[in-house]
């Protein structure tokens, strides 16, 4: 069973070095564990996927001019998200009208990176 991302979920991109948190604003008045459910909508850099740090794509254009500068030394430069839009794996769960995001739905980043789930903000709780 694949868990509802909720607004504080860990974020984690291929060419990215450090994890982002989501900031869900579509859909704040569904909630889940008292945190509001993030949907397909919740995509935009910056706002609703904030930096992971420093990029590593050389399909980036800031990273392949400083690597080229640099001789061909890979050279990170800050992370400035490029993203398209969730790709939902259960879009019959809606929250505002949109599919919901469930821990295996994963984003594309302009620049090559894939943008996953590595902590959906919210723990199953099993019983007995």
């Amino acid at each position: 069973m694949s868990l509802f991302v909720t607004s504080g979920a860990s974020l984690v991109c291929t060419f990215g070095t450090t994890p982002a948190t989501l900031v869900a604003t579509n859909a704040v008045s569904v909630q889940v564990g008292g945190k509001p459910v993030a949907n397909i909508a919740d995509a935009a850099g910056g706002s609703n996927i904030p930096t992971f740090g420093m990029c590593t794509s050389l399909a980036n254009p800031t990273v392949a001019a400083a690597t080229a500068a640099a001789l061909g030394v890979l050279t990170p430069q800050p992370c400035v998200p490029q993203t398209g839009a969730w790709i939902p794996t259960n879009p019959t769960v809606l929250a505002a009208g949109k599919p919901c995001l469930t821990q295996d739905c994963s984003c594309m980043c302009m620049y090559a990176g894939s943008i996953s789930v590595l902590n959906p903000g919210q723990m199953m709780v099993g019983s007995k």
